[in-house]
């Protein structure tokens, strides 16, 4: 057989590679242990290549969760903010023993690497719908802390957009992933408490407190060396660089959109865990309305039980609680990882103890799982499309101030102009999707 001069092989090249293979099979070759899924260690063709977008505060906490998964190697951070480039890096190399963690300011050069499986998105909210449909364009699977979008119109792309990629998407709403909240959703779904009447959240905090409006008094900017603050706005409107807003890693959008505060920061756990008590998954209330006097707000779906959004007439359960009534029987759970019920007999023999609360790992876990198998997340883009939806519309409810009626197979506000123009907004280019 004859090869064309560009494949020729010298005959000098050939002894040469011959005497290095005969060498090589002369001597024992030693592979690490680590390397062929030995010594507790998983096979590198086994392994889940992450990178990470923006770990900040909470960033840092779900990188801690992943680092100790023994299948996880993470090797890579984009920041627009040096300083958390630098302490995402001190952690992972530290954690390795080495200094290989690569850093960026642009995130859209980590997602450029062949060799990342899937990212961490924990940047400010503004950057989350976005940074995530990125990903997937990119064919990278995404863990996205939440709020995981801006409106109504970037949730139903976002849910379209991880279909289409076939990626894997998790929402960092990891209370789906804690058992006593998960046994809590079960009584209601499988009609332990009987026809289920009304289920309630607890979206602390209501006000827009944790939302900047308007413009704050501008800061002299630091060098982009410091901070790439156009890059760190991203969609968001643009304003003058303040350190109040940088400090705070992305509160300013907490709310979401144009139409933020109240119900989405904490309803993206809260809301999402009645959506799953009533079995509403694949839809949402198709009423709301505004807020009451007596400092709560009510949905409606179209099964007839009520979502009430509340703050007011809790039991000491912890942070983010919520609470299921039917007509024979309620249970309430919240953060402390205990829940209350009406009646003993709905524990089923277990003891509340055994119903305790755990940290995001679980969540992690799942979310790694689904990356292997290509299976469905427990918080996937479209669960998570329809509960974000819900949270979204009771804040237009709030906002306009009285009620807006919703149809979620059309994905339109029926008979109002004005509600219907609330569903989306500008992003600011280029990262309009």
């Amino acid at each position: 057989m004859q090869f064309a001069s560009s494949q020729a092989v010298s005959r000098r090249r050939f002894l040469a590679a011959a005497t290095a293979a005969g060498a090589a099979w002369a001597a024992p070759t030693f592979i690490p242990a680590t390397a062929l899924g030995r010594a507790g260690a998983v096979a590198a063709n086994d392994r889940i290549i992450v990178g990470g977008i923006g770990l900040g505060r909470r960033g840092a906490y779900v990188l801690g969760c992943f680092l100790p998964e023994p299948d996880v190697h993470f090797v890579a951070v984009a920041d627009a903010k040096a300083s958390q480039r630098t302490t995402i890096k001190k952690t992972v190399d530290t954690h390795y023993g080495n200094d290989q963690c690569a850093t960026y300011t642009d995130f859209r050069e980590l997602l450029d690497r062949d060799d990342i499986d899937a990212v961490i998105i924990a940047t400010g909210p503004n950057w989350h719908g976005t940074s995530s449909m990125m990903a997937a364009l990119a064919g990278k699977d995404v863990y996205c802390e939440k709020p995981c979008t801006r409106n109504i119109a970037q949730s139903l792309l976002l849910a379209e957009t991880f279909r289409r990629t076939a990626r894997v998407y998790q929402a960092g709403t990891q209370r789906r992933s804690l058992p006593h909240f998960a046994f809590a959703c079960e009584l209601a779904r499988t009609g332990r408490l009987g026809t289920l009447t009304a289920v309630h959240a607890h979206p602390s905090p209501w006000d827009n407190s944790t939302k900047t409006s308007g413009w704050l008094p501008p800061d002299p900017q630091p060098p982009e060396s410091e901070i790439d603050w156009d890059l760190y706005l991203g969609p968001a409107a643009w304003r003058p660089y303040n350190r109040s807003i940088a400090d705070r890693g992305g509160e300013f959008e907490k709310g979401g959109g144009m139409v933020g505060g109240g119900v989405l920061e904490w309803g993206t756990h809260c809301v999402d865990l009645c959506q799953w008590a009533v079995g509403a998954d694949h839809t949402a209330p198709i009423e709301y309305h505004a807020r009451t006097p007596d400092n709560r707000s009510t949905a409606l779906y179209a099964c007839g039980t009520k979502l009430v959004i509340r703050e007011d007439g809790w039991l000491p359960l912890g942070s983010c609680p919520v609470r299921f009534e039917g007509e024979t029987g309620w249970v309430e759970a919240g953060d402390s990882g205990r829940l209350e019920v009406s009646s003993p007999a709905l524990l089923a023999g277990r003891r509340v103890a055994e119903i305790g609360g755990y940290p995001a790992t679980f969540h992690v876990r799942n979310f790694l799982d689904c990356v292997k198998t290509r299976g469905q997340t427990l918080s996937n883009a479209d669960v998570t499309c329809n509960s974000h939806i819900a949270c979204h519309a009771a804040n237009i409810a709030i906002f306009l101030e009285r009620t807006v009626k919703y149809d979620p197979d059309k994905h339109v506000f029926l008979d109002d102009d004005e509600a219907n123009r609330l569903r989306g907004e500008a992003l600011r280019e280029p990262w309009r999707m």
